[in-house]
This record gives structure tokens, sequence and C-alpha cells, in this order.
């Protein structure tokens, strides 16, 4: 569990216990900030009485997989966000519960991947914008998860561009491998997709609702700012899944023309080698046949199957057949 205490826009404590929460809390001239990572139901029980949260909200953030959202209660909002990394060539979301109150901010983080830290850095960067309050701890968190997540969908962009150009450098022997990698960059690109799409609504929500808990001209530009990265990030994901999808389909395209070629070549094999056999088959009936019994004869069919072979064959290679 990690703590703070602003006053008038000044940094004034840090770590104290959950036993002072309430005191502080009752000071309409404090701003709060409570951070827990995987809480037990009893210990989010006993923030929420002391805040006074919904039974709801706080249902909903002992529970995974929620969507990103906001949901507006009387004396609160309750809002879930993503934060994302990529492990071992996957991408693994963490869940985000935010409660926001007149003068408390309490995060619930359901793993330690996502840097907390980074999000006090962000705040003692902007520490001249801490006289605005809760608003202004909201902005440093979700512009912390924004922009992750624009980080993340600009590394996707580049690996879909490097897969694009890899198309027509790949030898036939690394077709799973291209395969193997569409497949895991079809799957991530998916998965943030599912969490970008949401986060216009959550944005949209703080920045155009008229939200009492929220409200702040002077932060208005600073979520602004935000739900413009956002817009870049679901477009930007758009754009990454049509480039995937024409990966795709030129992938299938080089197969069917791969496999025209081989078919090409198998048929001209088949002509090349079916005519000597049409004369060699001639020449085994039991007919009499010029040169039949004679030397002259067998050299003759031989001079006959070499040259119409070296015909077709190159017929075939003028036509691009071999």
């Amino acid at each position: 569990m990690r703590t703070r205490l602003y006053r008038n826009g000044v940094l004034e404590k840090e770590g104290f216990p959950l036993e002072e929460l309430s005191g502080h809390v009752a000071d309409r001239g404090n701003v709060v900030w409570l951070d827990l990572c995987r809480p037990s139901a009893a210990e989010l029980t006993a923030v929420g009485s002391e805040l006074g949260l919904h039974e709801l909200a706080m249902e909903d953030a002992l529970t995974d997989r929620q969507r990103p959202k906001v949901d507006v209660y009387d004396n609160h909002l309750f809002v879930t966000v993503y934060g994302v990394h990529v492990e071992k060539g996957r991408l693994r979301p963490v869940e985000v519960n935010v409660f926001v109150t007149a003068n408390a901010l309490v995060t619930v983080r359901d793993s330690d991947a996502f840097d907390i830290d980074e999000v006090v850095r962000r705040w003692d960067t902007l520490s001249r914008l801490a006289a605005h309050g809760v608003p202004f701890l909201l902005h440093g968190l979700l512009d912390y998860v924004v922009d992750g997540q624009l980080d993340l969908v600009e590394e996707l962009d580049a690996q879909a561009e490097a897969l694009e150009e890899s198309l027509y450098e790949e030898d036939a022997g690394d077709g799973r491998r291209l395969q193997r990698t569409m497949f895991d960059l079809r799957k991530n690109t998916t998965r943030v997709r599912k969490i970008t799409m949401p986060m216009r609504e959550v944005i949209g929500t703080l920045l155009h609702r008229d939200q009492d808990i929220v409200a702040d001209p002077v932060m208005a530009p600073y979520y602004a700012d935000v739900y413009d990265h956002v817009l870049r990030a679901t477009e930007w994901v758009e754009g990454i899944r049509e480039m995937l999808a024409n990966v795709r389909e030129t992938r299938l395209a080089q197969q069917g023309f791969r496999l025209d070629e081989i078919m090409k070549r198998i048929t001209s094999w088949a002509a090349i080698i079916a005519v000597p056999t049409l004369i060699t088959g001639f020449y085994g009936q039991n007919v009499p046949v010029p040169g039949t019994g004679q030397s002259w004869g067998l050299w003759a069919s031989t001079v006959l199957v070499a040259l119409t072979s070296v015909v077709l064959y190159s017929v075939f290679k003028k036509n691009d057949w071999l």
C-alpha cells in the first residue's frame, strides 16, 4: 500500500497508515492518494467504508477482466483502464481500477507489472498543477496508461511493416515461422484493440460530461491531449489490422502463384517424359518398323528422343513454364 497527502497543491505527507485515511479525507482542503496492489476483499471493504464507496464498484474492483469504462455513482466515479506490456512476445494487460471522489483517488492494481512509480514521477514533474487536486492525479494516471498503449501500438506497427517487407524476402523453408509471426501479431493487435477502443468512451466521458468531481477548466486541455492520444492509438490499430489483412491476402496469393509454378513445372516435365515414352513404346510394338534389327534404328530412335526432349524443354523454358 502506498499513500500520499497533498494540501494546497503541496505534497505534505507520504506513507501514512490506512487508519489515518478517514481523518485526512474529512478535511476538504486535503487531497489523498491511496494505492493498493492485489488487495483482499477485507482490505478493500475497509477502504470503501472510509470513503463511502458503492458496493457494486468494489465488487467490480475485485473481479478480473472488466471492460474499460467509467461508472458514475452518487459521490464518486469508478474507472477501469488497462496498462499494457509485452512479455515473451505476448501482450500482458494489467487491470487498474480507480475510485475517484471529491478529494481522494484510490488505485487498485492486480499486478506489480503496472509501474506505479512512473505515474508518481509524472505527478512530481507536473507538481505545479497539484493545486487542482483529484483531476490532476487522475490525469497523470490516465496519461501514463494511454501513452503506454500508444507506444505499444507504434511497436506493433513497426512489426507489421517488417512483416510486410519480409514477404518477398522469406525462403520457402521459413514459411511456418512467417505464419507464426503473423498469427502472434494479429492476436496482440486484436487484444490491444479491445483495450484501446473503449478508452475513447472513458476519456470522452470525463472530458465532455458535466462531472463535478473532475470538472476543472485548467485541466481540461490536458484531458483533451490524452483524448487525442487515444484517437491516434485507435486509428493506428485499425491501420495495423488492415495492413495485416493485406499481408495475409498477399501471402495467400503468393502461395497460389507458387502452386501454379509447381504445376506448370510438373506438367512440363511430364510432357517431356511422355514424348520419349510414346516413341519408345511405338518401337516396342511387335510390328516391322524402319531400322528393326539394325543398329542405325537404335541410334535413330535415341536421337529422336533427345531432339524432341530438347525442343520441348526450350519451348517450355521460353514460355516460363520451367
